[in-house]
Order: C-alpha cells, then structure tokens, then sequence
C-alpha cells in the first residue's frame, strides 16, 4: 500500500459490472442500457415504472473492488427526468449495504463524476454490489431515467483481499468493543473482563479508560483535571484540534515605503513569498491603461513597501508584462519570471519570443536566461499558465496557459513542461491532451491552480478553463511515476452555482490542506448583481471539503464604502501563503461588476488569519466541565 499522502494514487481502473435487479422499468428501458454510453439515443436508458422513492438498479461488479467514484451519463440536451437528487449504497452483500454517496445531477448533457465514500474510520471498504436510489428528478411528476454508469476503483486481487481481510477484521473488533461498552455500562465487570482477556480487544485507549475510572468509578475529580493537564502538555489534544473549523479573520494592510508610496492599482499581476526571510514580491501588472514592469518587495515584520526598481527593463530584467508567472526557489534566493500576455490589438508588430529570467535577491541581479525558449524545446510565448519550482531538485515545471501568436483564434493550449536549472534545459513532460488507454488524460487550460509536494513530489492541477468551459476536475501528477491520477474532490459541486470563477490556491505542505478563494455567481437568479467571495479547504488526508468563509451577496453601493471588513469580489488578482505564521496575502486584481464598464482595479492588500482552538482552551474548557460536577 501506498503512503498516507498518496492514498488516493492506488491505480484507479474502470470496472465491469453487470445488472443484478431493479425495482421496475419501462419497456423498453430496461436497466441493461446505462451499461452503455450512448448519448443521442433516447431510448439508451433505464426508466422506472414508477416515481416513488422505492425505485432502485443493483448492480453486480464482476469481482469485488473498492469503488472510488461513480459517473453518471446523460442525454446529449437538459431532460425532464434526469434525477436531481439520489443516494448510492455499497455493500458485500444486497441485504447489507451502506451510503456512499447523497447528492444530484444538474439538468444538462455534461456527465457528472462523484467520489464515493470509500473508508471508513481509516479502513478501506470494499464492495460487491452497488445500488443507486432515485430520491427525485427534475420534473415533479416524471418518472427516474438513468442513462449510462461507470464505476471506478481498485480491483488487483492482491490489494482488493488484503482490504477485504482488513475490513471483516474491523467489524469483529467493533462488535466486541459494542459488547464490552454494553457490559461495562450495565456494570458486568465479570463478563467485561473475561471478554476483553479472551480477545485481548480494547474498548478504548487506555488513557481514557484510566479518566473513566476516576471520574465515573471512583469520583477522583481532581485526579481527572490533572491527567487532563497532563494530557495537554503531551499535545494529546492536536488531533481534535486538526477536527475543529477554521475560525477567519481578514484584515486590511495600510503599507508605504519610506516615501508613503505603495504599488498602484492593478490586475495581472505577480506575487511570490520568501517565507524564511519574511518576504513578499510583486512584479508587473496591468493597470488598465498599460503594461507595468515595476518591482516590489513587502517586509512582513516592519509591515513596509519598498520599490526595488520603476522599470525593471532597465536592469537587464524583463519588460512591462501581465499575466505571467513568477516562483521563488527558497534555496539559492531566486525568483524565476516566465510567459506574457499580448493584447489583440498589440499583436501587428509585436516581438512573440518567449524570453525568460532569473532575479538573484543576494546580488540584486537580472539574468536573462534565454531569448526564447521554443527554440530550446520549452514552451512557446504562454500566458495565464502555472509554474512550481522544486527548490531541492532544482526543477521547475510549467503547465497550461493560452499560446499567444500572430492570429487569435483559434485558441490553442500549452502542454506539461519541466525546466532543469542546473543543466539549463527543457523537457516536454505531456503534450496538451495526450492521453491513452493506459493514461488519464492531462487537458491543458487556463485559470486553474498547480501546487507542488515537494516531498512527495507530487503536483496538484485544480480546475480552471478551457474554451469558456469550467473545469471542475482535481488531478494529480505523480513526477516519479509519470503518470496522472485523478481525485474526484470537486468544492464547486458543494455549492447550487453554474459559475466559479477566478480560484486562487494555496497549500500547506504539513498540513496537506488547500486553500481556495473564488468568486460564486448563484446561478437560480440570472438578473442577479450579486457576487461573493468564498474560501474552501481541503484536507488531503481526510479527502475532506470545508467552506470557511463566504461574503454575504452585497451590491457596489456596500464595496464601494469604508464600512467592508473583507476584500470584494475580484479577478486578476494574487494570493502568497506564509506556512510558517499561517497567514494568507491577497493584493489587488480586478472589481467584479456585472457591468464591464464599471470594473475597476484595485490596489488593496488584506491577509487572512485562520484560526482554530488552542489546546490551552480546551483544557480550561474541559477543567469546567469535570468543577461542574463536584
């Protein structure tokens, strides 16, 4: 089995299954057509003869498997008896099954993946039989249709009876531990202890049963307020901690050089962060008029702007651009600067070469790398891409964006690149959309997030755009494998909206949690001005969404005041992590407006502080709970 952090790597297959039994149909929809995806054919489908909530298709999987995800097919136009809510059991056996999944389809042609629940209390869970329950479909008074299911998961016989072992194990060892906590609540001490002897299970850590003992046995309060102190200094309490919710906090920064200046408004712009030395950097941007090759640097302990140059062209470093991308390797104090957006009406004359620098902090130093680097086998002139850097490795991997060239359309993608600092060269990793029957397919876009696990060394793509399409896929890319996994965590399938836009993703890599800020348009009314900021994690570990934080749906006249306490809505804008102080940066961008004309730049700063309880708070908490009992 694969590491913690790369649970969700375990080679995910296709699997075949056949129809074991369904509540009723409608000739000719029988329940065998949703084996196959046939889109434009009306009559490819199951429907129910009825539309009561005791409909159901169970399927049989050829042989037992841990089903990862579902995907559901649909017709090629919206259909009035698509299911808009639906639950998904599994099981070993027909009689015996669990709820994997509760959710619904949206009323249109694109199909629909859901991650399934899969573990349980740390334990895999394999599965049999599958059934899918129709609780409702778009028309009140129509019957269920399904048109097509396909089930992914893990089917190697190795792997799938090691879970399966693992999983009988679990479930003899709860049933005990159900019996011993009925003993020891009825006061069967004798059945308790010969019980937990004879199958040496224990009911719980041994540490709370030595507080049950004092608290519920022998009434030693003050005994149980000092094993709890105890165990708060031994950290005991971090993993209910890690449980809690995030608690934020938003503040403005009001920040100038020694001059009073501040970097001017702008969208498009980059940022990086040098943790260690407690620095934030800003290049570039446009600010509505023109390009800006201004450069920055924000002291996170003096609070304090200071302009490292007005032109950077000047210094041998890059010209005026927006829409590129900047990484600072942590190591060597470098930040890289790579890829430029050219407007149409720019392109007649201009220069399409795909340069590219290298900004040494030590020496305050400019190094132009290469002229172009699609001379060199590395990507072409990009913009609105992604770029990581391994500061160990000395790699540097670039993905996506929009190629920039003479004729605008029809637009193209740029695919997966890595960048070898040390021997200067390029390498094309996957080209845009490759992909065959032993891959998943990488599809290059615009718009999404790419982190990197450097310890791991794995890369992370979140969503993003593709041909005015939103994609809500959640891939990883394993470097040392090559190969591309994909993790159906999708946050904007939590949310009742058509449209997520301008997501800004951070991560921490102790923590493995992501950090997402986007823009939410509700999609249930159209004439709607409104639009909101919210901000998700998602825990890796515990394949865990959590929405944080969102706005409440203020208009302009709110944005517009001195009263907000939070950053409007926006897009172009930049967000930087500090892992360390746990605080996240967000600067500038674009105001979102329904009207393009009243659209505005920004140029205000904000950090956010997410916060959780301290174990000195629980203890006090706890400390009162055990005084209220004397």
């Amino acid at each position: 089995m694969l590491s913690i952090k790369k649970h969700h790597l375990e080679h995910s297959v296709k699997l075949s299954y056949e129809i074991y039994s369904c509540s009723s149909y409608t000739a000719p929809y029988q329940p065998r057509n949703i084996m196959e995806d046939k889109p434009s054919d009306q009559s490819s489908r199951w429907s129910s003869k009825s539309n009561d909530q005791m409909q159901y298709v169970l399927i049989n999987l050829d042989s037992m498997a841990i089903v990862h995800s579902i995907t559901f097919g649909k017709y090629h136009k919206e259909h009035i008896c698509n299911l808009k809510q639906f639950k998904v059991y599994g099981g070993l056996t027909p009689n015996n099954m669990i709820e994997l999944l509760h959710s619904g389809l949206r009323n249109n042609s694109r199909s629909e993946t859901f991650r399934l629940k899969h573990r349980t209390n740390q334990v895999l869970l394999p599965c049999q039989y599958i059934k899918i329950v129709p609780l409702a479909a778009y028309g009140p008074d129509f019957n269920f249709s399904i048109w097509y299911i396909e089930l992914k998961g893990i089917q190697s016989p190795e792997i799938v009876q090691q879970v399966y072992l693992d999983y009988i194990k679990f479930r003899e060892n709860e049933a005990i531990r159900l019996c011993l906590k009925h003993f020891r609540q009825r006061n069967y001490l004798d059945a308790f202890n010969a019980l937990q002897s004879k199958t040496k299970t224990l009911l719980e850590d041994p540490f709370i049963t030595e507080l049950y003992e004092q608290i519920v046995s022998n009434g030693d309060f003050q005994m149980a307020e000092d094993t709890m102190i105890n165990a708060a200094e031994k950290g005991l309490f971090e993993e209910y901690i890690r449980n809690c919710p995030y608690n934020y906090i938003w503040k403005k920064i009001e920040a100038t050089d020694a001059c009073g200046d501040s970097p001017c408004t702008r969208g498009g712009h980059q940022m990086c962060i040098d943790v260690e030395a407690g620095q934030i950097y800003l290049l570039g941007g446009w600010d509505g008029n023109n390009n800006l090759a201004d450069f920055w640097s924000y002291d996170i302990n003096t609070k304090k702007w200071n302009r490292i140059s007005h032109n950077t062209r000047e210094q041998g470093g890059p010209g005026p651009r927006s829409n590129h991308k900047i990484c600072l390797d942590h190591i060597m104090k470098r930040i890289y600067v790579f890829g430029r957006f050219i407007g149409r009406g720019s392109r007649a004359n201009a220069n399409f070469n795909s340069d590219f620098y290298s900004y040494d902090i030590i020496n305050n130093k400019w190094i132009k790398l290469c002229d172009n680097t699609a001379l060199v086998g590395g990507p072409s002139l990009i913009y609105d891409h992604q770029m990581c850097i391994d500061s160990e490795a000395q790699m540097i991997y670039v993905f996506g964006g929009r190629t920039v060239h003479p004729d605008t359309e029809p637009f193209t993608y740029s695919g997966l690149y890595s960048y070898n600092i040390r021997s200067d060269e390029w390498k094309l990793i996957r080209p845009n959309d490759e992909s065959n029957s032993d891959y998943v397919p990488l599809k290059s876009r615009i718009g999404h997030s790419m982190l990197l696990d450097q310890n791991e060394k794995l890369l992370f793509i979140i969503g993003g755009d593709r041909d005015n399409t939103f994609l809500n896929d959640f891939l990883i890319y394993d470097i040392k494998a090559g190969l591309v996994h994909e993790l159906i965590a999708d946050y904007a399938t939590h949310e009742d909206h058509d449209s997520v836009f301008t997501q800004r993703t951070t991560f921490d890599i102790d923590t493995q949690e992501f950090y997402v800020l986007s823009g939410l348009k509700d999609k249930r009314d159209k004439r709607s001005q409104a639009i909101k900021n919210s901000f998700w994690v998602y825990d890796l570990r515990l394949d865990k969404w959590t929405k944080i934080y969102q706005s409440e749906a203020y208009g302009t006249q709110y944005w517009e005041s001195d009263e907000t306490i939070e950053p409007r809505p926006r897009y172009a804008h930049q967000m930087v992590y500090d892992n360390v102080h746990k605080v996240q940066y967000v600067f500038g961008g674009r105001a979102v407006e329904t009207d393009v004309l009243k659209q505005q730049r920004l140029d205000d700063f904000w950090e956010l502080h997410l916060v959780r309880p301290k174990s000195e708070d629980l203890l006090r908490r706890i400390q009162f709970q055990i005084r209220k009992q004397k």
